[in-house]
């Protein structure tokens, strides 16, 4: 993440764009899962909208301190590159329409609160030719460091030179839904801390041509897993890694390999999976009886399994009606 040289030099610069009077299509909606407890995650709602079609714009308004809603309008150029723009607490950073979002850089989050991440197309440090594992360099879509009552919705990751999501150290109160996550070797890891005390909800999601990392969960307090769609998965599917909880329900995975795993000491319940050519584990049941039941947290709708092979990938990503 390069942030420091690039930050202050544009938040000296003054404004360019037109605030007043701006509509934006279902930018106050608030978060379901786990992300709607804690106080909840409305992102911006109540503040100003603005819209943003800079970097340098982008890179103002995230860093404010005041709520705001910022609407994405165009693929805006991330500068220098792999360079992710630092979000502050109070902030709804959504795409108009669907072909919005951040090329060549992403959204690093850090030490926040309440921040909505939606209808974007995030892409393009991926450099097949000198890093084709995609470990070095860092440069992630999404990264989240010890933050809390964060909404990652609708959006499309790809092509990424590190990690599309990265949830790391103590993150908690967090819903991933509705993205569409593909064509990249690590997909999205959740973890990097001894503490066991991430609560995340993951649901509605099209795992597309991945490898690892879907996600992969190490030391998870609470994961819920529902309604998500795996397919053309080379490397492993969910993973409950050290002291993890997966609860995994009403999933399809279709040519995963290694759909389902836990660790030495992970602890997996699952209700109503579908397998299509599958091979590898499936850990069905590992100490269920001691996993959480998310339904004590929250309320959740389970679709029918053969229903998402079609419905998922027709409802990931961006949409046009979106931010608009």
């Amino acid at each position: 993440m390069r942030v420091a040289s690039v930050l202050s030099a544009l938040l000296l610069a003054a404004p360019t764009v037109v605030t007043a009077q701006q509509s934006c299509a279902e930018c106050e909606v608030e978060a379901h899962g786990f992300a709607s407890l804690n106080g909840g995650t409305t992102g911006g709602k109540g503040g100003r909208i603005v819209t943003v079609k800079k970097l340098d714009d982008l890179i103002r308004f995230a860093a404010a301190t005041e709520p705001l809603i910022i609407r994405v309008d165009g693929m805006i150029k991330a500068k220098p590159f792999g360079f992710e723009v630092p979000v502050k607490s109070h902030k709804t950073i959504i795409g108009v329409g669907s072909k919005s979002g951040v090329e060549t850089g992403g959204f690093n989050i850090n030490s926040q609160t309440n921040i909505i991440i939606r209808n974007l197309k995030i892409h393009g440090t991926y450099d097949g030719k000198n890093n084709w594992a995609g470990k070095e360099g860092d440069y992630d879509a999404i990264q989240v460091d010890n933050s809390t009552n964060i909404w990652i919705d609708g959006n499309h990751l790809t092509g990424m030179g590190d990690g599309l999501i990265d949830l790391r150290r103590d993150t908690d109160y967090v819903t991933v839904s509705k993205n569409r996550i593909e064509k990249h070797n690590k997909a999205f890891g959740i973890g990097w801390t001894t503490n066991v005390i991430s609560k995340i909800t993951i649901n509605d999601n099209f795992f597309h041509s991945t490898n690892v990392r879907n996600p992969s969960g190490d030391n998870m307090k609470y994961g819920h897993l529902y309604n998500n769609y795996y397919r053309n998965i080379t490397g492993y599917g969910n993973y409950a890694r050290g002291k993890s909880q997966l609860l995994i329900e009403t999933s399809y995975f279709e040519d995963v390999f290694d759909p389902i795993v836990a660790g030495p000491n992970g602890r997996i319940k699952t209700n109503w999976v579908k397998f299509k050519r599958c091979d590898g584990e499936k850990h069905l049941d590992v100490q269920g009886d001691t996993v959480f039941r998310a339904a004590d947290f929250y309320n959740y709708t389970l679709a029918d399994p053969y229903d998402i092979p079609i419905d998922v990938p027709y409802n990931s990503g961006p949409k046009e009606d979106i931010g608009v």
